[in-house]
C-alpha cells in the first residue's frame, strides 16, 4: 500500500510596508519551536535588500524580485516551490512573506488553482501584520491596506506602544469593519505567541470566496492571447502611429545606455525594464485552435516569471519559446518575430494590443482570448541604491534628517544595509514614514562592504534620492 506524505503547512505572511513583517519572521526563525521552515521572500524594487534583514540560520531562504509577487506569483511560487520540493527533507513548514504592496488573495489563490500544489501544501493561514501608528492613513490613500486585511485570518495589531488606547480602539473597530472574523492580537515588536501564528490551521476558503467572489478565478501576468499558424520567415510586429526618426534617435540613445534607471522602479515592473515596454511571451503551440491557446495558458503563466530580454525598437524577438519586454516609447514602433520552424504559435500580451494598435502585419490570429489582470497604483515606486563607497556618518545623519523632514509622508517605507566609514559593523536602519531607525548588527568580516538601500513611497525622484546618497558619501 503507498503512503501519501502529507502535505506542507504554508502560512502567508503579508501586511503593509513597515508593519514589522521582516521582524515577526525573524522571531519566528530566532524561537526554538521544533520547526524546519523555508522562507520565500519576496521584494518590491530592483535592490533587494530582505534576504539581508532575515536573520542567518539553516532555513532554506529564496527569495523573489521579480515585481510584485501578486502579479508574477503563479510562475514564480510554482517555479520556487518545486525547487522546495526537491529537497522536501530539509523542512517541515513554509513561510511566505509578500511585499507590502501585496494582495494576499492571489499569492493565496496559488495553492487553490494548481492541482500538483493542492496535493503538496495546505494553506495553513493569512497572517496580516498592521502598524498601528499608520494604518489609518494608509488604508485610506491606498487599496492594498484593506485587501491585506480582508484576506487575514489573523491580525496582528503592531506597534501598539506607538498610539493611546483610544486609537487602537478605534483602529481595531475599523479592521473588525473589514473582517469581523478575522482574529486580532495586540503587539509590539510583533511578540505574538509563536503557537499562535504557525500551523493555527486557520484559513478558510469560504471566507476568501466572501471577500472575492473571483477569487478561485485565477489572475494571469497578461490581458491578451492569440494564436497564430505561421511558415518560416520574418514578420512584422508593429504598433499603430507613425514612426518619427528625430524622437526615435533619441529615444535609442537612452535606451541603449539608461534604460533601467529612468522608469523601470515602478510597482507593476515585472524585470528591469520601463512601463513603456510591453511583456510579450511567443510559445510554440500543437495547433492553430482555441484549445491549443487554453493548453498554452499555464506554460505562459510560468513563462512570465522568467526574466524577459528588452527589445528595441527595430529589433528581433527572440526565438520561441521566449519572454521579451517591447520597447513602445514611440509611436509607429515595430519589431521582428522571426519564425524558423513552421507551425501554430501563441503571443501572450502584458496589455490587449488594441491599447497600442499592436499586430501582426498580414496576420489574424485564429483564436484569441482575453485575461483577467492585476495592477497597482501607478504612483507607488521603488527606488533602490547599491554602492560600495562607505559614508561619512555625519552627513549621512544629515541626509536622513533631511530626507525624512521633506518626504516623511511620501516615504512608507526605507530599509537597507550602510556602510559606514569607521564602523565594522553593518549598519541595518528602517523607517516608516517619519519613524526612523538604526543600528549596528553584525561584522561585516568577509563579506564586502555594500551599501544597499531601498525606498519605497508616492512621486519618488531618483535623481532626488541619488543627489542625497552622493552627499553622504566619504571623501577621503
Amino acid at each position: 500500500m503507498s503512503v501519501t506524505p502529507s502535505r506542507v503547512p504554508v502560512t502567508v505572511l503579508t501586511g503593509f510596508l513597515g508593519s514589522g513583517k521582516t521582524t515577526l519572521l525573524n522571531r519566528i526563525l530566532s524561537e526554538n519551536h521544533g520547526k524546519r521552515i523555508a522562507v520565500i521572500e519576496n521584494e518590491f524594487g530592483e535592490v533587494g535588500v530582505d534576504h539581508q534583514l532575515v536573520i542567518g540560520a539553516e532555513e532554506e531562504l529564496f527569495e523573489t524580485n521579480n515585481g510584485c509577487i501578486c502579479c508574477t506569483v503563479r510562475g514564480d511560487l510554482i517555479r520556487i516551490l518545486g525547487q522546495l520540493m526537491k529537497r522536501r527533507d530539509r523542512f517541515d513548514y513554509i513561510i511566505i512573506e509578500t511585499t507590502g504592496m501585496a494582495d494576499p488573495g492571489p499569492v493565496a489563490q496559488t495553492f487553490f488553482l494548481d492541482d500538483e500544489l493542492k496535493n503538496q501544501f495546505s494553506l495553513d493561514a493569512i497572517v496580516t501584520m498592521v502598524d498601528a501608528k499608520h494604518f489609518e492613513q494608509h488604508v485610506e490613500e491606498l487599496n492594498e491596506p484593506a485587501e491585506q486585511v480582508a484576506f487575514a485570518d489573523l491580525v496582528l495589531l503592531n506597534k501598539t506602544d506607538t498610539v493611546d488606547a483610544a486609537a487602537l480602539e478605534r483602529i481595531e473597530r475599523r479592521i473588525r469593519g473589514i473582517n469581523g472574523t478575522a482574529k486580532i492580537l495586540r503587539t509590539q515588536n510583533a511578540n505574538a505567541p509563536i503557537d499562535q501564528v504557525l500551523n493555527v490551521g486557520a484559513f478558510d476558503l469560504q471566507r476568501a470566496l466572501a471577500v472575492d467572489g473571483s477569487f478561485l478565478e485565477p489572475e494571469y501576468p497578461f490581458e491578451w492571447g492569440g494564436v497564430y499558424q505561421l511558415t518560416p520567415g520574418d514578420y512584422l510586429l508593429k504598433t499603430a502611429g507613425v514612426h518619427d526618426h528625430s524622437e526615435h534617435e533619441h529615444g535609442h540613445a537612452h535606451h541603449g545606455h539608461d534604460h533601467d534607471h529612468a522608469h523601470h522602479d515602478h510597482g507593476h515592473a515585472h524585470e528591469d525594464h520601463s512601463h513603456q515596454d510591453l511583456d510579450i511571451v511567443v510559445l510554440p503551440v500543437a495547433a492553430a485552435t482555441a484549445e491549443a491557446l487554453q493548453a498554452a495558458i499555464e506554460p505562459a503563466v510560468r513563462a512570465y516569471a522568467d526574466p524577459a530580454t528588452v527589445v528595441a525598437c527595430h529589433g528581433t524577438l527572440d526565438a520561441a519559446p521566449s519572454h521579451n519586454a517591447i520597447d513602445l516609447s514611440h509611436p509607429g514602433a515595430d519589431f521582428t518575430l522571426k519564425i524558423e520552424n513552421a507551425g501554430a504559435y501563441a503571443l501572450f500580451c502584458e496589455h490587449h494590443p488594441l491599447e497600442f494598435g499592436l499586430h501582426l502585419a498580414g496576420q489574424r490570429p485564429a483564436a484569441e482570448r482575453k485575461f483577467a489582470s492585476h495592477h497597482h497604483d501607478d504612483d507607488i515606486s521603488s527606488i533602490g541604491i547599491s554602492d560600495p563607497r562607505p559614508l561619512d556618518p555625519a552627513k549621512l545623519n544629515q541626509w536622513l534628517d533631511y530626507l525624512l523632514k521633506t518626504r516623511g509622508q511620501d516615504i512608507f517605507r526605507m530599509k537597507g544595509v550602510l556602510n559606514v566609514k569607521g564602523e565594522d559593523r553593518r549598519q541595518v536602519f528602517h523607517g516608516v514614514h517619519m519613524m526612523f531607525d538604526a543600528q549596528p548588527e553584525r561584522p561585516w568580516g568577509d563579506t564586502p562592504r555594500m551599501n544597499s538601500l531601498v525606498f519605497i513611497g508616492r512621486d519618488l525622484d531618483r535623481a532626488e534620492f541619488e543627489a542625497g546618497f552622493e552627499s553622504a558619501v566619504a571623501k577621503n
